[in-house]
């Protein structure tokens, strides 16, 4: 029979720990509002710009006619030999399978692609850590430490390699804050890259943020441009129903509502599918020199938009999750309890009863 004390300090211990879970899943509630809506507020200039280089495709050249070559690097497609994969978890845990999620996303792709070298850039500790058990970091290293955050990278030279795949790139703290001048940084390095054919092509896998119930896991080809607008999804995994449900109930009880981050594009749909006829001042080569680098860094800074509303809607749910539990075991505790001091009381009641017969 259990010690009707241990039961009650283990209670106290669960009650205190079911403080702290429902703490932290309004905090995360708070949090995934505001990460909602930033995505939605990105969402007009990226939907614009996007259809501003529609228009420009169904407009001008791509290639030039005479070399047939393209009229921007970005749109260069060649043989993928060396393979750039940026992997965005989150810094923190105590969100479920969030990050273990994504970096067996990222294995699982690292695997596909063997044979190949791959650098990899580092977004979020968890798959930083991750990822340094297991592949080494790059030989060359140049080190840029922004405000707040630990970002190093690298670019190894031909020859140099510490690996077939190797890490060339830790982003620390950035999702604390996300700045479009970090995913800028970030594109100008990849776009520099890719434009000296250091790499031939650039893949990210994070968690694409639909809603609280409605998110997937993907790998994404950002380079080379396939087709201006579209996704270039090369892995997706959807959640259950059993987890849609959770993460309903969790986004019902922390009075976070349904809104989604599509639908925000507002009049600018219109502009790359409009029979107008545009006139652009520019040359082709020098539009493109301008739009498709920004192009690639709304890309970049979306897929961390996302993310971190993504790992909070998941952080909320396992705290939601993890109070029920708290309070499903208190429950059972105190059923123990009351059942240990009911036997206690009984027991005593017939050691009097049983004294008294013996006089």
């Amino acid at each position: 029979m259990p010690n009707i004390l241990d039961i009650r300090r283990r209670i106290r211990s669960v009650i205190n720990t079911r403080q702290i879970t429902k703490a932290m899943k309004v905090v995360s509630a708070a949090k995934l509002r505001r990460a909602q809506d930033r995505a939605l507020a990105a969402r007009p200039y990226a939907q614009m710009l996007t259809n501003v280089l529609k228009s420009l495709v169904t407009r001008a050249e791509i290639y030039d006619p005479e070399t047939g070559e393209p009229k921007h690097p970005l749109l260069a497609q060649r043989e993928e030999k060396n393979i750039l994969l940026i992997v965005v978890t989150g810094d923190k845990g105590l969100a479920g399978a969030f990050s273990a999620n994504i970096t067996k996303a990222a294995a699982r792709f690292l695997q596909s692609k063997q044979g190949r070298n791959i650098d990899v850039e580092a977004i979020g500790r968890k798959g930083r850590d991750f990822l340094r058990r297991r592949y080494p970091a790059a030989k060359v290293q140049t080190h840029a430490l922004a405000e707040l955050t630990e970002s190093v990278e690298a670019e190894p030279s031909a020859g140099e390699r510490a690996g077939q795949t190797q890490i060339t790139g830790e982003h620390i703290g950035v999702l604390n804050k996300i700045e479009f001048a970090q995913a800028s940084a970030l594109a100008e390095n990849v776009i520099r890259r890719y434009s000296r054919e250091e790499i031939d092509s650039v893949y990210v896998v994070f968690n694409e943020f639909k809603s609280v119930i409605a998110q997937r896991l993907i790998v994404e080809q950002i380079l080379p441009i396939e087709q201006i607008g579209e996704q270039a999804v090369r892995l997706a995994e959807e959640p259950t129903e059993e987890e849609k449900k959770r993460a309903k109930e969790a986004a019902v009880s922390a009075g976070v509502g349904m809104r989604t981050t599509e639908g925000a594009e507002g009049a600018g749909t219109q502009f790359g599918t409009s029979q107008v006829d545009y006139i652009y001042e520019q040359p082709p080569e020098e539009l493109f020199r301008s739009l498709l680098p920004k192009y690639v860094a709304i890309q970049i800074f979306r897929a961390l938009l996302e993310s971190v509303a993504a790992e909070h809607a998941a952080r909320m749910t396992a705290m939601d999750s993890a109070t029920s539990n708290a309070t499903d075991m208190i429950d059972s505790l105190t059923l123990a309890m009351n059942r240990a001091r009911q036997a206690k009381i009984t027991k005593e009641i017939i050691e009097i009863v049983s004294g008294a017969a013996a006089m």
